[in-house]
């Protein structure tokens, strides 16, 4: 069912598309890193997630495996980098970036209190996104 702006019910007007080389090994690495509940998958033929879904907190995020036919389907690692970042508030930034290291990812920017209020630390994932985990610690003017 979808809302009258044309949004489906438990989505926002933007929802983050990944494109990541092996989706279903990625799919639960966002399992184990971020709590992901997994919430469709799709594959083709051969066994690859060619769309799947899975939410994060509140928010979903959409998957799908890289493919040569189509050239703009490149995931970070064979692109040489992504210029997107992710940033995730949630409830305790210390214990989800431990967990997320655990699963795999490398740290990027350590844990630390920002000027802006927020408790942050990024990590790249090992298909190549970053991610922060932010918990905000303290109001700030301009924030």
């Amino acid at each position: 069912m979808t809302t009258p702006n044309g949004v489906p019910e438990g989505y926002y007007a933007l929802t983050p598309y990944l494109i990541v080389h092996d989706a279903a090994m990625a799919l639960d690495f966002y399992r184990r890193a971020f709590d992901a509940e997994e919430l469709s998958r799709h594959t083709d033929e051969d066994g690859k997630v060619r769309h799947a879904e899975f939410r994060i907190g509140d928010s979903v995020v959409m998957i799908t495996e890289e493919t040569p036919d189509w050239p703009e389907w490149k995931g970070p690692l064979s692109r040489g980098g992504t210029p997107v970042h992710l940033y995730a508030y949630v409830d305790d930034a210390d214990a989800w970036f431990a967990r997320a290291v655990g699963a795999g990812a490398t740290e990027l920017l350590p844990l630390a209190d920002q000027a802006y209020g927020d408790r942050s630390g990024g990590v790249t994932d090992p298909f190549g996104h970053i991610w922060y985990v932010a918990t905000r610690i303290e109001r700030v003017a301009g924030s």
